[in-house]
Formats: C-alpha cells, structure tokens, sequence
C-alpha cells in the first residue's frame, strides 16, 4: 500500500477534529469502530494525501464522507470535486452522505457501506500508482 507524508500540521488537525465530532459523525463512527460493520477496521479523520477523510478503510481503499449544508454550495462542491478526483487517482472509493442520511436512515447508510465494500472485495488489491 502507498504511504503518504503526513505534515505535523495536518495530523494535528486531524487529531483535534477526531475530538471534536459532529453528532452524525460520533452516530456513524459507533456504528464501524471496532470491526463492528462487517469486520472492516475504519479509521476516523484519517490523513490522506494531504487531505482528511472523514472516515477510511485502508483495506479497501474505502472513504465515507458525511456532508452537512456547506457542501451544496458552489464554491464548497467544486472544492470537494477536485478532492474526491485526487483521492480516486490514488484508487480510493469514495461514498457520501448527508449529515441527515445519518441521523435519520443510519441502518440504510451502513448497508449500503456493506454493499460497496463487499462489491470492492471483486477486485481486491487495485494496481498501485508509482510515483
């Protein structure tokens, strides 16, 4: 698996927002701690290439992203389009979801999680990119 420098100053950051979770993200994040949702070992505000995921799955190259309103406007869309490009260059998934979608449909959010990471085992191991 590719490994990604990590500055100081984004770990710190994601440690500090690992503190301090939004309610979707501490209702999610209770859901698949532990192994808890079909044996997969996500982690939280993980350090990716520069970015934070919300929550990742190293062995399926899997991120869930949870949304609230600041992503439908413009200039915070076009932001998270480029982000998501660069993560799928490096072959990560990413699946998103509404800070609603969470709180109100969580058995649906972790299904369908379930179903993408189970169609991801098809083709285990995506080809690594070599810089």
């Amino acid at each position: 698996m590719t490994h990604y420098r990590v500055s100081p100053v984004t770990r710190k950051h994601a440690r500090r927002m690992r503190r301090a979770m939004t309610e979707p993200e501490a209702r999610l994040w209770n859901e698949i701690r532990a192994h808890r949702l079909m044996g997969l070992s996500f982690r939280r505000q993980m350090p990716i290439a520069g970015y934070i995921a919300d929550f990742a799955c190293p062995s399926h190259r899997l991120i869930i992203e949870i949304d609230g309103s600041q992503h439908a406007e413009p200039e915070s869309s076009e932001r998270d389009r480029k982000r998501q490009a660069n993560l799928e260059q490096l072959c990560w998934t990413i699946i998103r979801f509404w800070n609603d979608d969470i709180l109100h449909s969580i058995d649906e959010v972790c299904s369908h999680v379930v179903a993408v990471a189970q169609a991801m085992e098809i083709h285990p191991n995506p080809p690594e990119l070599r810089s």
